[in-house]
């Protein structure tokens, strides 16, 4: 007799009443964290300051805050601190206090009353619990009538109830929290451009309130205030570009339940940069409002261009036309904004969209009619993208046609991989067919794909979009990569490789070719970058053979150990004529490759050069500035150690104290705040100095059993004595291309999985970002100038 199986007899795979779990409080955000900030990754890490940062900013949007202070902790955690109301501290209908209610119940808090809050980016009411259910440990401490109230949770739950620990003058909020790494398993480290980028929005964003975030890990610090609002930021993106029109287009229109305000201005350049905030919230995504105001541009230009003989009846611009070159803040509030998802990327109220186009449209054509100057020059500029916009548009079209461009573009000039899954997949763009052919050879055929180049593709920074795209080189770059080109119609879904690793050679040329590649990704495929895509390869600078031992060593520093190694099996030193022990040559090489390290990482934080930090750590020491603070001895000690600088203390009531030091021939300008000195870096520098002091006498190096020898009196110079010493019995040679590899020496060092150095490259300040690649691949001559006079003495390893 057969039997029947029965879920209700099977125990694994019983489903009743008690199946039906109820997620409590803050169980639902642990769960299922990406459904409340997008990602567990480092935009779900920044995600968490911004929800308590937004809080804040709401306090200021209604009159009742003007000061944010954000401290990124060395203990890892943050802490959001304002001088607002206060969260309110008495006993909710929930039984506990308010404060506790909206730390821990989602839909909760002052936002949804709209006494409380005229306009308000946290309509979902789950930003600050959310924060609370993320965080392995949290604390609040309350400034409210007169009393001083605080509470601490882990992992979303309160510790105990909130207390009030005695009276205050203050008022305001301080939240400090600490990311749960369960939670956030690629990353707990805040990254401090990416949190003062977004600072530096709201700033612009809210005339009057000061945003402060000051790093105690690097004792970095950045405060902003604008008191030109918005018109302040578009001045601040353009500072790098060539404006088209010298003033600033803007208007603002306030209702009672509404306040719509707009700036903007043309540069020279072909790229569009459009912001737009919805209660100062970010809407990367754009939106209804965007899409109004796209809308209205289009037919507020399209109007003037006919009555202006500059069209022609049948002809009219397209959206993107009259975008090139836009530089365009667009901020609106608005009661009860509906975003798309807690991350609120995109605004769905659609009544916005007709409102904004109507207001956009009446403001502009306003505009246009009483500047016919200046209309002209913007529309005459989209007559030139109009007339473009056939071959750009055509070429878009063929990266939509993959089996098309595979038949006619890349055979013979990409070296596919068998795999499908571009997530398994790598793209090696390399330069030259000479390294195209050892990337080949050494390839991993199933995984590993090799784009060659020939010669250096186009600048993109000077080229409209219709000239890129008939490149060969940009098209050939646009197909293998997939997934189209410009922001709007790009689809990372169709992007064919995970990891997209530019390999150039180590020398002037490659540098330039690398960087031109940068500029193309960042101008045209920015998503790529966005997505964690792009890598830059690391292939050994250098490669060192001892009899039949090969090592390659892939920088200065790495060399600098390796020579270092070399010495201690090899060489001893006599200071002042007395040798020392093995041991104590052990230690004192130790301490000098501590301290080359330490010079370099110092060099960076006061933007002067290896042998001038080394100096001006000198002149710390013998003015003992750090344990008096004798301004006097230190710039005199400065002028001693510095001949070539002036050095001046600046002292002001209201601004930290800084040091000057500016090139006597004007090539440089620096300025320290003095704090900076209080660093740990500057601590440890001294310290190792004092290791490192008996190199400062006079000292001979001996290659150990020979009469071979090297002098010097000072630190360093101990690396140059050691290299020279080392000469006859090592072969050093240095990589410039890459065709100087064969198949094995390129596998092993640069494309081996298990071995290789790779670089990922990120945008942590975007605004930032797009203004170096207008300064260093534009037409700003005299700013590129600029920036090589101040910076070229950092240039290391440079091929003349």
């Amino acid at each position: 007799m057969s039997s029947q199986s029965s879920d209700s007899t099977n125990p694994k795979s019983t489903y009743s009443a008690q199946s039906i779990r109820v997620m409590e409080g803050l169980e639902a955000v642990r769960k299922r964290p990406g459904m409340y900030i997008g990602t567990t990754g480092p935009a779900g890490l920044h995600h968490l300051v911004y929800e308590v940062v937004d809080n804040s900013v709401d306090e200021a949007l209604g009159g009742h805050c003007d000061t944010v202070l954000i401290t990124l902790h060395e203990d890892g955690s943050c802490s959001v601190h304002d001088n607002g109301r206060g969260i309110p501290t008495e006993m909710h209908t929930e039984g506990v206090s308010a404060a506790e209610v909206v730390l821990t119940k989602l839909h909760a808090g002052g936002k949804f009353d709209k006494e409380s809050y005229r306009f308000s980016g946290g309509l979902h009411g789950v930003g600050v619990s959310v924060v609370n259910a993320l965080s392995s440990l949290l604390k609040i401490t309350i400034y409210r009538n007169g009393r001083i109230h605080t509470q601490e949770y882990r992992q979303g739950k309160p510790v105990s109830r909130l207390e009030d620990v005695g009276p205050t003058e203050k008022r305001g909020t301080i939240v400090r929290f600490l990311p749960d790494p369960e939670i956030f398993k690629e990353t707990v480290v805040f990254s401090f451009d990416k949190l003062a980028s977004r600072f530096r929005e709201l700033a612009f964003l809210n005339k009057g309130l000061r945003i402060t975030i000051v790093d105690e890990r690097s004792n970095d610090e950045a405060s902003f205030l604008f008191e030109g609002g918005i018109i302040s930021f578009v001045e601040h993106v353009n500072k790098k570009k060539t404006p088209l029109t010298p003033e600033i287009i803007y208007s603002k229109e306030e209702g009672s339940d509404y306040e719509f305000e707009c700036a903007l201005q043309y540069n020279s350049g072909y790229d569009e940069q459009l912001f737009s905030f919805v209660n100062n919230i970010n809407t990367a995504d754009g939106g209804t409002h965007v899409a109004g105001f796209k809308a209205a541009l289009t037919k507020a230009c399209n109007k003037r261009a006919l009555e202006m003989n500059l069209l022609k009846k049948e002809t009219s611009f397209s959206s993107e036309d009259v975008r090139e070159g836009l530089v365009c803040v667009l901020s609106i509030k608005i009661p009860e904004p509906q975003f798309e998802g807690q991350t609120k990327g995109k605004l769905g109220n659609s009544e916005v969209k007709g409102q904004i186009s109507s207001w956009a449209f009446a403001f502009l054509d306003k505009y246009f009619e009483e500047n016919p100057v200046v209309a002209k020059k913007i529309l005459q500029k989209a007559v030139n993208t109009m007339q473009a916009r056939d071959a750009a548009r055509k070429a878009r079209d063929l990266t939509r046609r993959k089996n098309v461009l595979e038949s006619t573009v890349l055979p013979g000039k990409l070296a596919d991989c068998s795999f499908e899954d571009p997530a398994q997949c790598e793209l090696f763009i390399v330069e030259g067919d000479s390294a195209g052919g050892s990337a080949k050879s050494a390839r991993d055929r199933f995984s590993q794909a090799i784009l060659p180049l020939k010669g250096k593709i186009l600048n993109v920074e000077k080229a409209r979009l219709d000239r890129a795209l008939a490149n060969e080189e940009i098209k050939a770059l646009i197909a293998a990569v997939g997934g189209g080109i410009n922001e709007e119609t790009f689809d990372a879904n169709k992007i064919r490789y995970h990891k997209i690793i530019l390999m150039t050679d180590a020398d002037v040329d490659g540098a330039h070719i690398r960087t031109l590649l940068l500029t193309f990704f960042f101008r045209y495929m920015r998503p790529v970058i966005e997505h964690g895509y792009l890598y830059i390869a690391q292939p050994p600078l250098y490669k060192v053979k001892i009899g039949r031992k090969e090592q390659y060593l892939k920088d200065e520093r790495s060399l600098s150990a390796f020579l270092i190694d070399w010495a201690q099996e090899n060489t001893q030193i006599t200071i002042n004529g007395t040798t020392l022990s093995n041991q104590d040559w052990t230690n004192l090489l130790s301490h000098i490759l501590s301290y080359e390290a330490h010079i370099d990482a110092t060099a960076r934080i006061f933007h002067l050069s290896d042998s001038e930090t080394d100096m001006f750590i000198d002149a710390v020491v013998e003015s003992k500035w750090l344990e008096n603070n004798n301004d006097t001895a230190f710039v005199s000690s400065l002028r001693l150690h510095l001949p070539h600088c002036t050095s001046e203390i600046i002292r002001a009531e209201d601004a930290e104290a800084v040091l000057v030091i500016e090139a006597i021939d004007g090539a440089w300008i620096v300025r320290i705040p003095l704090k900076t000195l209080n660093r740990t870096e500057i601590a440890e520098l001294i310290t190792i100095k004092k290791q490192i002091a008996p190199l400062n006498n006079t000292w001979t190096l001996t290659i150990t059993g020979t009469e071979k020898t090297s002098a010097g009196s000072a630190p360093r110079h101990l690396i140059t004595s050691i290299q020279e010493l080392s000469k006859p019995s090592m072969n050093l040679q240095r990589y410039k291309g890459l065709g100087e590899m064969d198949a094995e020496q390129l596998w092993e060092t640069a494309m081996d999985p298990e071995k290789r150095s790779l670089l990922q490259v990120s945008v942590d300040d975007a605004i930032k970002a797009d203004q170096w690649f207008s300064t260093l691949m534009g037409d700003d001559v005299q700013g590129r100038k600029t920036f090589i006079e101040e910076r070229g003495k950092f240039a290391k390893n440079i091929d003349a």
